[in-house]
């Protein structure tokens, strides 16, 4: 029976791509806005058809420009974060090279940063800032690395650089950071303990297929996903400072929820 999960869920998946990547590949090429929202349609029938439930606290700020900082699990904090909201990723480079999951992030017009090169920062960061300030809504994962999903790992607080240089291309002079966190709370209709947890999680060291296969067998997983208090980014503003608020936030709010209030 497991096989005939895995093939409808291959399948399903497969004629989803199939028919919203060239719409995508137009409309990146045109710049047309729609490409901000197909990678959506493509969330939602992924979320579906693995059984992804997602549970909804707080709301995303209105105001622009935006940053969402979230914790970071699994690769599947991406089909989720892309399901709630339209949004763009902030990658490392070498992504772009991995099989099916490379192509995937380039289709959602992601933002590939090179962290090895220390010269190419401030141009890394501008053109995350440029496209703040245009308005799309970028999403980072500080921590820089995933976790076991009970816990965040200390954040870097380089990362921020990009809501930083945005604050002078806002109108207002200010951009928001919202943090936000992912958590992996229930299976199959029952609580997820912290032990049950790495069914969900993707070390370092598992392949992408072991992990997928992982989350189909799953069947059914409830996800909450948290919206906090953004922190505002100014001219005055001390980005470390700003930074640590923003981690302090987000590990609040995944403790609460992962405690189950």
């Amino acid at each position: 029976m497991i096989y005939l999960r895995y093939a409808y869920v291959a399948l399903v998946l497969f004629l989803t791509t199939i028919i919203l990547s060239p719409l995508q590949i137009v409309a990146l090429w045109r710049g047309w806005k729609i490409a901000r929202k197909l990678p959506r349609y493509w969330h939602v029938v992924a979320c579906f058809v693995l059984g992804i439930r997602i549970h909804v606290h707080g709301e995303i700020e209105r105001q622009r420009p935006l940053l969402l900082s979230a914790n970071h699990t699994t690769w599947l904090d991406i089909v989720v974060l892309g399901r709630v909201a339209e949004v763009s990723f902030i990658a490392k480079s070498e992504v772009k090279t991995w099989p099916i999951f490379g192509l995937f992030a380039r289709l959602q017009n992601s933002v590939f940063i090179e962290r090895a090169d220390k010269r190419g920062t401030g141009r890394q960061v501008g053109s995350i800032a440029d496209r703040l300030a245009g308005g799309e809504i970028i999403i980072l994962f500080p921590e820089g690395t995933t976790s076991d999903g009970n816990r965040i790992y200390p954040i870097k607080y380089s990362l921020f650089g990009a809501a930083s240089s945005a604050v002078p291309l806002s109108p207002t002079g200010k951009v928001h950071v919202q943090p936000v966190a992912v958590a992996y709370t229930g299976i199959r209709g029952f609580p997820m303990g912290r032990f049950l947890r790495p069914i969900v999680a993707w070390p370092g060291d598992v392949e992408m297929l072991p992990s997928l296969a992982g989350v189909i067998k799953a069947r059914a997983l409830d996800v909450d996903v948290c919206f906090g208090e953004p922190v505002v980014f100014d001219a005055e503003t001390r980005r470390k400072e700003a930074a640590a608020m923003v981690e302090a936030r987000m590990r609040t709010l995944l403790a609460e929820r992962l405690r189950g209030r």
